[in-house]
């Protein structure tokens, strides 16, 4: 399934990547440092959703409280819990 994400308090505009059983692929941001995104995105290509959350939540750029990895995890979150059955 694929995933845009609106980030806030980031250069990229648009955070975009597919999830399929849990395994996130595919990841592209718009915008923002291309060969920092770029290699964000391969080091995470392939691996569960919760293990990417867990790596990158929460990571600050400068004196920002969010960053394009925190935002990433974020969106994980957020497609997640919009696919949540209760």
């Amino acid at each position: 399934m694929r995933i845009t994400y609106r980030p806030k308090g980031i250069c990229p505009s648009l955070i975009e990547f597919d999830i399929t059983d849990g395994i996130v692929r595919e990841i592209f941001f718009t915008g923002g440092c291309e060969g920092n995104l770029r290699a964000v995105s391969a080091l995470v290509d392939g691996k569960p959703v919760a293990e990417i959350v867990r790596m990158l939540k929460g990571i600050p750029c400068g004196r920002k409280k969010t960053s394009c990895p925190d935002q990433l995890a974020l969106a994980l979150e957020n497609a997640l819990g919009a696919n949540k059955t209760d």
